[in-house]
């Protein structure tokens, strides 16, 4: 179930001319990237899926040059810088001894950001990296540094092992959705709602993943609709160790369903998983506060048709006008585009399940806010709260 975007993601930095699309023909071993002697040939950032080993598939951009010139220059220098904020971990080519403003200021973003870094010196078999140039490098970065050249596919073993051992684990293993809640032989009831959001035919996201993990945890599947579920539980006088439902039947499932029964949505398993899920419960709190004319900003990881029962765009606003008695003011931002008011101007930001896109992303999606101390939740938790049954949805994950 894991779609091209939630593959980790690997960005590809540095100067013109420096070999960014020759190191990924050699990553890949196929002409994916146009190679050319004329400076700036790569402009806007290009993903590339590719199968890493030991790694397994990722997406690798290429990124324009970080020296380019002139006013689109300067444009096609913000589109990969940019970039950093998609990335699970980053490759910084350099060449011809080459290590000055551009690479450092770089390597300052990605510490920021908290995205780690590989520094290959590219075209080795022309001018390898002297012993002054490894020392100033070593002075701004203690990144692992190694030597490759695209042009005779020298050391790209050691590239390859070096990337792994940058990159994050948690990028491209799949993490447990109900580790640590659920036991082998326990049965957990999986409630799905079926109305005008389900897609036809399938289930979304993370309730396919919850299926999935109850089994690989040695647990047992019970799947019912919301209409079935009370008839279920009288028919059979099963107790199962946990319930999840959809968020947005919270309220229904919350009344069926006896106290002595752990609840919790599928969204709040996903966003314990995928998120910054401590700044999720302490954001969800903050509904309470809001008050007339505050500004909510709601962050969707997808671009998609929006029906009168989108939850995001209309549920989510209206339940939180009814909750709060207030008129707020609502900005939804689809995918990765650009949020443009400053974040300090909302008092609550509201992340989707983030589904379709990678964790790395939903963290880099919410950094700013966090940094800026404006209160960050997801739809699950914030449906949560405004049913009152938060306190209930989070217990298990607060163990």
């Amino acid at each position: 179930m894991k779609g091209k975007d939630l593959k980790p993601h690997i960005g590809i930095f540095g100067r013109r001319n420096f070999g960014k699309s020759s190191f990924i023909n050699a990553l890949t071993k196929s002409d994916v990237a146009i190679v050319s002697e004329i400076a700036g040939t790569t402009t806007d950032p290009v993903k590339k899926s590719m199968e890493i080993f030991g790694i397994g598939p990722a997406v690798i951009i290429d990124t324009a040059g970080i020296d380019d010139t002139g006013e689109l220059g300067q444009k096609r220098i913000a589109k990969s810088l940019e970039i950093i904020k998609q990335i699970d971990c980053a490759i910084l080519i350099i060449a011809n001894n080459s290590f000055d403003d551009f690479e450092i200021d770089l390597i300052q973003k990605f510490t920021k950001r908290h995205i780690p870094y590989l520094i290959v010196n590219n075209k080795t078999d022309i001018e390898p990296l002297t012993n002054a140039a490894i020392k100033k490098i070593k002075m701004s970065s203690d990144a692992l540094i190694v030597e490759f050249s695209a042009a005779t596919g020298y050391n790209l073993e050691s590239v390859i092992e070096s990337l792994k051992q940058t990159i994050p684990e948690t990028a491209y293993q799949n993490p447990s959705l109900l580790k640590d809640v659920i036991k082998p032989g326990d049965i957990v009831m999986l409630i799905t709602p079926i109305d005008s959001e389900a897609p036809d035919g399938r289930m979304i996201l993370p309730q396919v993943m919850a299926i999935r993990d109850v089994l690989d945890n040695g647990a047992m599947n019970v799947v019912v609709k919301e209409t079935e579920a009370e008839l279920f539980l009288k028919k059979t006088n099963i107790k199962p160790a946990l319930v999840i439902t959809d968020s947005q039947a919270f309220g229904f499932v919350n009344k069926i369903i006896p106290e002595d029964i752990p609840l919790t949505g599928f969204s709040v398993a996903y966003a314990n998983m995928r998120g910054p899920f401590q700044e999720y419960v302490k954001g969800a709190r903050k509904i309470s506060e809001l008050k007339e004319g505050d500004k909510i900003l709601i962050l969707e990881s997808c671009t998609h048709q929006v029906s009168c029962e989108d939850i995001g765009r209309v549920k989510i606003p209206r339940w939180l006008k009814e909750f709060s008695k207030a008129e707020l003011e609502f900005d939804t931002v689809a995918g990765l585009s650009e949020i443009k008011r400053p974040i300090t101007d909302y008092k609550l930001v509201i992340q989707c399940g983030g589904c379709m896109i990678t964790r790395k992303q939903v963290f880099s999606r919410l950094y700013d806010a966090i940094e800026a101390g404006v209160p960050v939740t997801n739809y699950g938790l914030a449906i949560a709260y405004i049913n009152g049954i938060f306190e209930r949805a989070v217990a298990p994950f607060l163990k």
